[in-house]
């Protein structure tokens, strides 16, 4: 019913920057929240980041000061802008999104994206 496509990851040496993108699509007829987790090798997966409709986020202390989220609406899409990066971002990066959607009968889900790989490394 709904289709998360992640794009952004990738190599940087710490102090890099790098931006992860996430679109939906699909039978939407409306999306609340939208996030980011992560999950790093060995441990279990952590919350990043999320932002409601209406625009308010929360962090995870260990990102507060240098993730940056925000969407875009009219475009279901979600931005996770990643500064100042560290060895310890290094991880598989998750959107997540809670939507309305269906084709006959609207239903609240909670939709995962394929995941998309940070390694942070000089």
């Amino acid at each position: 019913q709904v289709q998360l496509v992640e794009s952004g990851g990738g190599s940087v040496q710490p102090g890099g920057s790098l931006r992860l993108s996430c679109a939906a699509s699909g039978s939407i007829f409306s999306i609340n929240t939208m996030g980011w987790y992560r999950q790093a090798p060995g441990k279990e997966r952590e919350l990043v980041s999320t932002v409601t409709k209406a625009g308010s986020t929360t962090y995870a202390d260990s990102v507060k000061g240098r993730f940056t989220i925000s969407r875009d609406n009219p475009k279901n899409t979600v931005i996770l802008q990643m500064d100042s990066l560290k060895p310890e971002d290094t991880a598989i990066y998750y959107c997540n999104v809670e939507a309305l959607a269906g084709l006959k009968t609207i239903t609240l889900g909670d939709y995962w994206g394929q995941g998309t790989q940070v390694t942070v490394s000089s």
